[in-house]
């Protein structure tokens, strides 16, 4: 079911404009210094509410209820824009109808900029060593970059590649593909509002139920999506890798403490050969998680290359299977 019925057809075509705008333009630095970004929009909204509602005075029952009540208003106000939005570019009919579309889709899209970011690490720790390397990887990880050691960034840039594939990538490919750019938009209002609130912190705890449960519900076929498209990579390939891979996330997916996240991290450590995920510090809090995989833990700058190289022979896979439902 989409949200609109009548032009279901060219939605399929809608999600490849917007995969490859993105992958040919990425979000400009102009255009951001500019306008900003459509999620930096979205977190303006978030934090308005976050300050106007979750009142530390309140009970927590009564700010986890406005928790509830800001959610529904971010996907609603998510819902309104991209209908509008969706309603006006269409007009253009056809071909350019569907360009423009897809131009505004591609900049909630992340494939090109997480394939950046990630790479940045194994050039950092090549020529710069670890401190390069714990810098790079910073602007990727929430995690205490000061507890890693060449390792332990190693697995970061991997674990943060394999659960935005499936966050900034294949989610919002999802919901394009299934609810046009209003399915875009509250997928992204969503996933940005457990980013910024979702936390179990005493701020947070009760008032971010609603937007990390909703985030956990949205996230849940992409996630499964991803780890499949993460094994046939792999098979692709050769090796054995595929096997481990399907091994792996039928055994740990399921351990991880994220619902999602174990998915494609199961299937990223199987297809390399690694453990991820396991024991991580989250600035002064040590988080004990499962490991996914069962190889090696010893993670290196030459696996972070397997991890893109995995990374985009999925994301050939994925324009390949979009390409399939439009033709």
């Amino acid at each position: 079911m989409t949200l609109f019925p009548a032009l279901y057809p060219a939605l399929p075509w809608l999600t490849l404009a917007a995969l490859a705008l993105e992958a040919l333009l990425g979000y400009p630095d102009a255009l951001y210094a500019r306008i900003r970004h459509p999620v930096v929009w979205l977190g303006a909204l978030i934090g308005r509410l976050d300050r106007a509602w979750n009142r530390t005075s309140r009970s927590a029952t009564a700010r986890k209820a406005a928790g509830v009540v800001a959610e529904l208003v971010l996907v609603a106000v998510a819902l309104a824009v991209g209908v509008a939005a969706q309603a006006l570019l269409s007009r253009l009919g056809g071909f350019w109808g569907t360009l423009a579309t897809g131009l505004a889709a591609s900049s909630l899209l992340a494939q090109r900029s997480l394939h950046r970011f990630v790479a940045a690490v194994p050039n950092a720790l090549r020529q710069r060593g670890l401190e390069g390397g714990r810098e790079a990887v910073s602007h990727i990880v929430g995690r205490n970059p000061a507890s890693l050691d060449e390792a332990g960034v190693a697995r970061a840039a991997i674990e943060s590649l394999a659960e935005n594939f499936s966050d900034g990538v294949v989610a919002p490919v999802f919901w394009l593909a299934v609810g046009g750019l209003p399915g875009l938009l509250a997928y992204k209002a969503i996933n940005t509002a457990d980013s910024m609130v979702g936390h179990r912190t005493p701020r947070h705890e009760a008032y971010g139920w609603a937007a990390a449960r909703l985030d956990d519900l949205v996230n849940l076929p992409a996630s499964r999506l991803t780890a499949l498209l993460l094994i046939l990579a792999a098979w692709t390939r050769g090796g054995a890798g595929a096997k481990a891979a399907l091994a792996a996330v039928r055994r740990d997916a399921g351990r991880h403490r994220s619902p999602n996240a174990g998915w494609p991290e199961a299937a990223m450590a199987g297809a390399l050969g690694l453990r991820l995920a396991g024991p991580r510090t989250y600035g002064d809090v040590r988080v004990e998680d499962h490991w996914m995989g069962d190889g090696r833990a010893d993670a290196t700058a030459a696996d972070i290359d397997a991890g893109l190289s995995l990374y985009r022979r999925s994301l050939a896979l994925l324009w390949g299977l979009a390409l399939v439902l439009a033709l």
